[in-house]
């Protein structure tokens, strides 16, 4: 399996519902490097996974739906705690979907699976992989 690695991070404020969090239920910040790691079986015709740009610039679009954003405020969190786990599925959601759509390109297409990785701090980090169906 061959996978290629995209890198950027976003900053976001939010809090949480339920005990379990602490302090963390008071409206709080966070910034995290987001990791966007796509998979195939074999290397296209080019030697490639997929286009390193149109990884990057995708990773980017989805990132933009929220940086710099309360997620409290935003609707498609509504009713969510949006811990660093839930985020990174998200985050899947949204690269899959570019994918599927071909925005990563024919080399998108042959794209297996998806691992996104979200690094809350240099000790601490969840990530969310699925096979792009």
């Amino acid at each position: 399996m061959f996978s290629l690695t995209v890198m950027d991070h976003v900053m976001i404020a939010h809090s949480f519902r339920g005990e379990i969090f602490g302090p963390a239920q008071r409206l709080h910040g966070a910034t995290y490097t987001v990791e966007a790691e796509f998979r195939v079986p074999s290397l296209d015709e080019h030697g490639l996974v997929v286009d390193i740009g149109l990884a990057r610039a995708e990773l980017r679009r989805a990132l933009d739906t929220f940086d710099y954003r309360n997620l409290d405020d935003l609707p498609q969190f509504a009713g969510a705690n949006t811990t660093t786990e839930f985020l990174a599925a998200h985050i899947h959601a949204l690269l899959a979907a570019a994918l599927k759509e071909g925005r990563l390109g024919e080399g998108g297409r042959r794209v297996t699976t998806l691992k996104v990785l979200l690094r809350e701090s240099p000790v601490a980090w969840a990530a969310y992989e699925a096979p792009i169906a």
